[in-house]
C-alpha cells in the first residue's frame, strides 16, 4: 500500500512538473517576425528599475548611463516596459537609439516576452515630438 501511495505520489509530482514545464514554455511569445511599433520613452533600464527615474528631469543621467553601456528600455503610455535588444543582421538602428535617451521615441521591430520579460529587436528608431 506505501509503495503503490508512492509510485502514485511520484506519477503526479512528475505530470505538475510536465504541466508547469509546458505552461512556461507556451508563455514564451514570439511576435513570428512580424514588425511592431512601439512608442513611449526611451529609458536607460538600471535607473528606471532601481528607483523610477525618468522624464525630462533625468534625461542627461539616461544619456549618461546608456552611453556608458546601461541596457535601454521603451516606457510605454501604459505603463509597459520593453527592453530593446540589438538587431544582430544590423545594429545600426540599435546603436542610432542610444542618442535618444530620455526622449520619447518610436521603436520598431519584432516583440518577444521570454520569462516575463517584454523585448524588442530594434530595426527602426526615430524620435517623435511630444504632444502639449
Amino acid at each position: 500500500m506505501k509503495r503503490t501511495t508512492l509510485i502514485l505520489t511520484v506519477a503526479i509530482a512528475a505530470a505538475c512538473l510536465a504541466f508547469a514545464l509546458g505552461t512556461a514554455l507556451a508563455a514564451d511569445v514570439h511576435a513570428g517576425g512580424k514588425p511592431t511599433t512601439l512608442s513611449g520613452e526611451l529609458v536607460d533600464m538600471g535607473c528606471y528599475i532601481g528607483h523610477m527615474a525618468k522624464g525630462e528631469k533625468h534625461a542627461d543621467c539616461a544619456a549618461k548611463c546608456v552611453s556608458g553601456g546601461m541596457p535601454m528600455g521603451v516606457l510605454t503610455s501604459s505603463g509597459k516596459l520593453y527592453l530593446l535588444t540589438m538587431d544582430h543582421a544590423n545594429p545600426d538602428a540599435y546603436n542610432k537609439a542610444k542618442d535618444f535617451a530620455g526622449k520619447q521615441v518610436k521603436i520598431t521591430g519584432p516583440t518577444h516576452v521570454r520569462n516575463g520579460v517584454n523585448t524588442i529587436d530594434v530595426v527602426s528608431a526615430e524620435t517623435v515630438a511630444m504632444a502639449k
